[in-house]
């Protein structure tokens, strides 16, 4: 698997095909200098070479991965949304809006966070 494209080919039920087409639409729109990338078969987003957020799906859910400082930063705001974690994963049930103004804050927390990191991930 080489692009976004091709992991959302894969995915087979349409209505979870679309919806992350929808995320990644709009992060792009959002921050457009963020590159994508697919590395141990997930879609994620850089910058400058660093990991800012990273994508997944399962069968009852989507997987957002921004990293555990930002899980732990943002933990009110993710329960207040109605979304489980794990020690590394945000997970929105399929069924679940998705609160972009949260998914925001964590990728503009990366993104902030790790302007000078020189690392792909945070030391």
């Amino acid at each position: 698997m080489e692009t976004f494209e091709d992991y959302l080919n894969k995915i087979e039920h349409p209505e979870h095909r679309a919806r992350m087409e929808e995320i990644f639409a709009w992060i792009e729109g959002k921050y457009p200098n963020l590159k994508q990338r697919i590395a141990w078969n997930e879609p994620m987003y850089t910058d400058h070479g660093t990991f800012i957020i990273a994508f997944s799906k399962a069968k009852k859910h989507m997987s957002v991965a921004p990293e555990r400082v930002v899980i732990d930063q943002f933990a009110d705001d993710i329960a207040e949304a109605g979304y489980d974690t794990t020690k590394e994963l945000v997970k929105i049930k399929w069924n679940q809006p998705v609160d972009y103004g949260l998914l925001g804050k964590m990728i503009e927390f990366n993104i902030a966070e790790k302007a000078e990191c020189t690392s792909f991930w945070r030391k």
